[in-house]
């Protein structure tokens, strides 16, 4: 199994690659167990064949978090777990790691990070500003997923307890006092950049903006999440920087 730990966690990026109606991610979920369940195949090609089929049935949660339950699953299917006791264990991981990944990256880290851009770019770093909030974003990205892929191997069954226990829950509301805290700084600054360009209208192109945006709103709803609307605010001040340049 260790000799196949590399191949999963590398598919693990692509787990939504497959994502359908049907069985959202749980396709993607299985290909990343394929290389993990391949010594399971020699010692039981019976038990081998009935984890395929069980590691690609339906999953949907978070998929920075998608190996926490990948390495639970595989490691009861090694334990002999029976199976239904892993399809019990598959249905509830599914909210608890929908919901953390969605409180640690979409709600704090992500505009954390754009908040940090956008200061950074007020700061005059520029570009400098924007590869390094990517890059410490994706060192966070790719640190949680060996975390999360080792410790749902470690821990088999008992893996609810153990996330339980871990840094994640915890880290969760300091995360999100941090984009708060953020995004409060980089929006008055952005704002005061924004108006200082070297355009007389520059105020009329703010105060032009505000009902563009009021609509955007209403009409995507829910769909503008925080990290939409950051990405999008940062293209559209960067295209307005250069009108006014």
């Amino acid at each position: 199994m260790t000799s196949g730990l590399l191949r999963a966690f590398f598919r693990l990026w692509a787990v939504q690659g497959s994502w359908n109606y049907e069985r959202m991610t749980g396709v993607g979920l299985g290909f990343a167990a394929e290389p993990l369940l391949e010594d399971l195949k020699s010692a039981d090609p019976t038990r081998h064949a009935e984890a395929a089929v069980r590691s690609a049935e339906y999953f949907n949660s978070h998929p920075y978090l998608a190996g926490v339950a990948l390495g639970a699953l595989v490691r009861a299917e090694y334990d002999q777990v029976p199976g239904a006791q892993i399809a019990r264990l598959r249905s509830a991981l599914t909210s608890p790691l929908g919901a953390l990944g969605d409180q640690f990256f979409w709600a704090g880290l992500a505009p954390a990070t754009i908040a940090a851009a956008i200061v950074g770019v007020v700061a005059g770093k520029g570009v400098w500003a924007l590869l390094v909030a990517l890059l410490l974003y994706n060192a966070v990205r790719i640190g949680t997923g060996i975390w999360a892929l080792r410790t749902g191997l470690a821990s088999g069954t008992r893996v609810g307890a153990t996330l339980g226990k871990s840094w994640l829950p915890r880290t969760v509301p300091l995360v999100g006092y941090l984009a708060a805290a953020l995004v409060g700084v980089a929006l008055p600054l952005a704002v005061d950049w924004f108006l200082d360009r070297q355009s007389p209208n520059g105020h009329l192109l703010l105060i032009g903006t505000i009902p563009v945006v009021l609509v955007a709103v209403w009409i995507l709803g829910p769909r503008v999440t925080s990290a939409r609307f950051g990405l999008a605010a940062i293209g559209f001040a960067a295209l307005i920087a250069w009108g006014l340049s």
